[in-house]
């Protein structure tokens, strides 16, 4: 194995540590504009007239659209390139909310949601996987991987929480004063509205994430993509994804917690609402509640990416970490399900907590789990691999939430959830890294990717001990 001499020096030009800033700038301002959507968007679409059955159907196009392009997006991002497939992305979401926020018929909506579906698809990876192959080129096969994707997972949960709170304050605010609303209308011949305000404030923050995708995330020259080179590369990559997953112990346990972790999420979904509604007493002020409580589940999610590094010291290890962090969600998905029919202020007191712990937990797990993904799988097909996990997380979720919603009200759909997380949680009882994980070779010059075909993944390194995932000790 052959490691470029050159300290710290990536083919672009970057050390770890600018990497992993621009990696986590790239990941707060993509998700930013998400974020300030979430708040307004239904409430929007029904400004608009549409009805819940058309609701439900724009909602659908975005998922199914994400669902179906999901791999071959994967794929087209490991043949040509992160930058110019992240850079896509922006764009596809840029044209998205603008369709979404100046849309006033079902038709222009539903495309809106067609194109932003296509750009969550394109952004499903490229951006981590820039950062990993920019920090093993550039520090060598034991690089520090975790904090850089801790960071980047914290920076994505912090813009969903920062945007979902300017979401829903923005139309509020429009709403103060000399009916500011009303002049806005007539300034924009009644196109915008105060609620589609957080939505073209998003289409700026997409401008300036492809400025910076163009700007800051600069990779080794690549051989011109033609399209018959993308015909066949696509679907070799798609292929070498999908037997990979498949096929290696290690990243079947990574797909099958992603799996786990969709199911959870899908009942806090679901369930929460009702939940908020019936605490409040009415469904409009349990959508304030739940709007409240979505931000603090997004900050307890970033808290818990953060500290990943410290929970993997912790713990003594990324398995023994993915474990530890999963069981912690499971137990606040179990403290959720003891109290559904408590009201005082003990039983309140708990869910709370157990709702925080939900989400500290998946933000905690799920740096070390791509972590141990990332040393499994070559540059050539880093970003396909991620597609897959987000489709497992995707399809299992869907799944889930149908199951959940087909339960009676009470613990039961809870507990079914918190089975889902142990369940995953056991998965990673016995340890895999220090026989089987992989590290994958950096390159010792620039130069483009393989063929993803060509080497999906690099065979079982030497035995490692616990001190030699930490390379150099204990990394902040």
């Amino acid at each position: 194995m052959s490691v470029d001499p050159r300290a710290g020096a990536s083919p672009g030009g970057l050390d770890e540590h600018a990497a992993r800033r621009r990696f986590v700038a790239a990941s707060f301002l993509f998700w930013l504009p998400m974020g300030l959507t979430m708040a307004p968007m239904v409430l929007l679409f029904t400004e608009r007239g549409l009805g819940l059955t058309a609701i439900a159907a724009v909602l659908a196009a975005h998922s199914l659209t994400a669902a179906a392009l999901e791999l071959p997006t994967g794929g087209l991002c490991d043949v040509i390139g992160r930058r110019s497939v992240l850079a896509c992305a922006g764009v596809l979401q840029t044209g998205a909310l603008l369709f979404v926020g100046l849309g006033a018929s079902v038709w222009t909506i539903g495309l809106g949601m067609m194109l932003m579906g296509a750009g969550r698809a394109l952004s499903s990876g490229p951006a981590e996987a820039w950062y990993v192959d920019t920090v093993l080129a550039g520090s060598g096969p034991d690089a520090d991987l975790r904090t850089g994707l801790a960071r980047g997972g914290a920076a994505q949960a912090a813009a969903l929480a920062l945007g979902t709170l300017t979401g829903g304050a923005l139309p509020w605010l429009l709403g103060l004063g000399p009916d500011p609303a009303a002049r806005l209308g007539a300034y924009a011949s009644g196109l915008v509205l105060p609620l589609s305000v957080p939505v073209l404030l998003g289409v700026l923050v997409e401008i300036a994430f492809v400025a910076l995708v163009l700007v800051a995330l600069r990779e080794p020259p690549r051989p011109p993509a033609t399209l018959a080179a993308v015909l066949r590369g696509v679907p070799a990559a798609v292929a070498a994804g999908v037997r990979l997953g498949t096929g290696d112990v290690l990243i079947r346990r990574v797909l099958m917690t992603a799996g786990a972790a969709g199911t959870a999420l899908a009942a806090m979904e679901l369930l929460t609402p009702g939940r908020a509604a019936a605490l409040t007493g009415t469904a409009e002020a349990g959508a304030v509640l739940f709007a409240g409580l979505a931000t603090a589940g997004f900050a307890c999610s970033a808290l818990g990416s953060h500290a990943a590094p410290l929970v993997a010291r912790l713990a003594g290890g990324g398995e023994r970490a993915v474990l530890v962090s999963l069981a912690t969600s499971g137990t606040g998905l179990l403290l959720l399900a003891g109290t559904v029919f408590s009201t005082g202020a003990p039983a309140l007191t708990l869910a709370a907590v157990g709702y925080g712990l939900v989400y500290a937990g998946l933000g905690a797990a799920g740096p070390s789990e791509n972590d141990l993904l990332h040393r499994r799988v070559t540059s050539a097909g880093r970003a396909t691999v991620l597609s897959v996990q987000s489709l497992a997380l995707q399809l299992l979720a869907a799944a889930g939430g149908l199951l959940v919603g087909a339960l009676p009200a009470g613990p039961l759909p809870w507990l079914l959830a918190a089975a889902a997380m142990l369940a995953g949680a056991g998965l990673w009882t016995r340890r895999t890294t220090s026989s089987t994980c992989a590290t994958p070779a950096a390159p010792t010059t620039p130069g483009p990717a393989p063929h993803p075909a060509a080497a999906p993944v690099v065979p079982p390194a030497p035995t490692r001990t616990t001190a030699d995932e930490f390379p150099g000790g204990p990394r902040s």
